[in-house]
């Protein structure tokens, strides 16, 4: 047989796929990979993203790659399934944050979260991890919706719950770099406001206010972060029983890990809601990553303005990009007690999260496929209105509601 025709490729890394002996070479194909690209990003030459037969991710260091393959590869290479450098992040343009005159809570009536809230479904028992920067879990307003690890003792330095992260009682960090900066980045505390802030502590009005948020902190204060800080982030949201995970950022670099672990979310029945970026590019021609992934589990989504339509500088795509949602001039928590309005489609993605888990406290038994099914199928469409999405339109959960009790008994 020639084992040509066992290769399969995904972004540049060769895995032998039914036949041939396991090897090194197979699993961690080093050759060129320290080179930075604009679709590969910069390597970290002594930091190794580890996939694991079973599905597991851990990120492992060493003083050189051949010292890797030699001390850590081969002595495990029946249980690993693939290994690539991790890399740094280059994150899309950061929002804005910015003065507004619309009303503060637009994107909520637009999207009509009020026809959930008055059915009695406010995202209750619903999980939603925020894969994200820094999230102020002492805000008035997001501190009564932290899901808190009750397995876990704080502050003690033990695994208490034996779920293999220490004191994660509130959360967990994975920044594996932090930055000089003591100032913490605005964006994580502004994403998970938009999903669950509590209104009745303030003036933030969240989609799904009883929901219950997950902090897994990736990006540092000033902004960086690595691939395997990010795939960590995102197993971990998976092991504290998140339902939807939230991932408001892009530019990652295009290796299989990333999307590995997308796909492993994706076996567990996790909906991952995706930022499309903002850039003001089609992705359906100029990919990036984690929005181009295009998975049975995953929406991606732009940003719609105040009179309801695409913004400029929001990324589209009519197959890459599933839905728009409010990401102009939204108002939400930030940091110390405050509030800002901010732009981009980082707002976009968390009014889709919040959408996602008012339909789940709605119909717990419904599945992420459902979920996603009902969110797609019920979007406004307006003539003239129309977006640059697979949908054409954008998120009404009263629709979305409507139809999932129908889809779901």
């Amino acid at each position: 047989m020639d084992v040509r025709k066992c290769l399969s490729a995904f972004f540049g890394l060769f895995l032998l796929s039914s036949c041939g002996k396991k090897t090194t070479a197979n699993v961690f194909s080093d050759s060129g990979n320290i080179a930075a690209s604009a679709c590969s990003g910069q390597a970290i030459e002594n930091k190794f993203i580890v996939q694991w037969e079973d599905g597991r991710f851990t990120v492992e260091s060493a003083r050189t790659a051949a010292e890797f393959k030699e001390n850590f590869i081969q002595p495990n290479l029946e249980k690993i399934k693939t290994v690539e450098y991790d890399r740094v992040m280059q994150f899309n343009q950061p929002a804005k944050i910015l003065s507004s005159g619309a009303a503060d809570d637009w994107g909520q009536k637009m999207s009509h979260a009020d026809s959930a809230w008055n059915q009695g479904f406010f995202g209750q028992g619903i999980k939603v991890a925020i894969v994200d920067s820094f999230v102020d879990i002492n805000h008035p307003q997001i501190a009564p919706r932290i899901a808190i690890n009750q397995g876990e003792i704080p502050g003690n330095g033990i695994d208490d719950d034996g779920n293999g992260y220490i004191d994660d009682y509130y959360g967990a960090s994975f920044v594996s770099s932090p930055s000089a900066s003591v100032n913490p980045s605005a964006h994580g505390t502004h994403v998970a406001g938009i999903i669950a802030a509590d209104s009745s502590k303030g003036p933030v009005f969240g989609m799904a206010p009883q929901a219950e948020i997950i902090p897994a902190q990736f990006i540092s204060n000033d902004g960086g972060g690595s691939l395997g800080d990010a795939i960590m982030a995102l197993q971990y949201a998976a092991v504290r029983g998140a339902k939807i995970i939230n991932a408001s950022w892009g530019g990652a670099p295009c290796v299989s890990s990333l999307k590995n672990q997308f796909e492993e979310l994706e076996k567990k029945g996790i909906l991952v809601i995706v930022a499309a970026g903002n850039d003001g590019q089609d992705i359906d021609y100029t990919p990036e990553y984690p929005a181009a992934f295009n998975l049975s589990n995953q929406i991606t989504v732009a940003a719609s303005s105040v009179s309801d339509f695409m913004t400029s500088w929001s990324n589209s795509g009519f197959k890459l990009v599933q839905v728009a949602a409010p990401g102009e001039s939204i108002l939400s928590t930030t940091p110390n007690n405050g509030t800002a309005y901010m732009d981009g489609t980082s707002m976009a993605a968390p009014f889709v999260s919040g959408a996602a888990a008012l339909l789940w406290s709605a119909k717990p038994k419904a599945t992420a496929t459902q979920i996603r099914q009902a969110i797609l199928h019920s979007v406004d469409i307006f003539p003239g209105h129309e977006f640059k999405v697979s949908t054409h339109g954008r998120i009404n959960v009263q629709k979305a509601l409507i139809y999932l009790q129908q889809i779901v008994p």
